[in-house]
């Protein structure tokens, strides 16, 4: 699996332990998940979520865990901060650290009223192949983050939807459809969860045709989302993403509790 599929799971690990942030004053909300292939566990990740009035910030870690720790260790860190405009989370600065086995790379991005007005990469990316699609200033127009992307603010169409996600490297869509709901039970929660199709839809910052990429655009994937007990905001707290080797599933161990 390549850096970017790589990341792709790792962004929507990130993006489920992201959770639903208040709208009020001063609050803070924690969450636990954990990945499995099957059933064997292989990550997990933790999340802590501040809100002052209609501003947040997300911090939140990932790393594998398991057997997949001793194969290959993958982690991230993760920060992301904006304010709520309307029925959506906008960012203005998000962060990633990741670190796959010895390599770390460093993304920072500045976002301005839904625009990236500036994109950091360390160490910077070594010259690029022939096939490889650069992402356009045209692409960076009125996009979400990869993490507070996915929280919807009551009042706001969750599925279908159409998400446009810059990661500091990749510009992607997630289509997402509607999958009816489900029930769904957790520590913090006990109800019925929206469920959403989900398609990934690369649009520049990749290799054209890489086996990986090509993979990704072929399946079709769910995540769920549930509305917190406590704020008026959907968030994930499932999903199921087919691979070559099985599925794989991320699950909310803890939901507002």
């Amino acid at each position: 699996m390549n850096v970017i599929a790589q990341r792709f799971f790792a962004g929507i690990a990130l993006t489920l332990g992201s959770l639903s942030p208040a709208f009020a004053a001063e609050s803070q909300h924690d969450s636990e998940y954990s990945i499995n292939l099957g059933l064997l566990p292989i990550a997990r990740a933790n999340f802590s979520t501040r809100m002052e009035g209609s501003t947040y910030s997300i911090s939140g870690s990932f790393s594998s865990a398991g057997i997949a720790s001793v194969l290959k260790d993958i982690s991230g860190k993760t920060i992301v901060s904006g304010a709520k405009r309307g029925n959506r989370l906008q960012a203005n600065e998000y962060s990633l650290v990741y670190k796959d086995g010895k390599k770390t790379r460093t993304y920072d991005v500045q976002y301005r009223n839904g625009n990236v007005t500036s994109t950091t990469v360390k160490p910077e990316p070594k010259s690029r192949p022939d096939n490889w699609v650069d992402v356009k200033d045209r692409d960076l127009r009125s996009v979400l983050d990869p993490i507070s992307g996915l929280i919807f603010p009551v009042g706001g169409r969750i599925c279908p939807s159409r998400l446009p996600i810059y990661d500091g490297e990749s510009r992607l869509d997630l289509v997402l459809s509607s999958g009816g709901t489900k029930p769904f039970a957790t520590n913090g929660f006990t109800g019925d969860a929206i469920v959403c199709n989900a398609r990934y839809v690369p649009k520049s910052g990749f290799r054209k045709g890489r086996k990986d990429i090509e993979y990704l655009k072929s399946i079709s994937m769910e995540i769920w989302f549930a509305k917190a007990n406590n704020m008026d905001v959907y968030a994930p707290v499932y999903a199921r993403i087919p691979t070559k080797v099985g599925q794989v599933y991320i699950t909310a161990t803890k939901y507002g509790g």
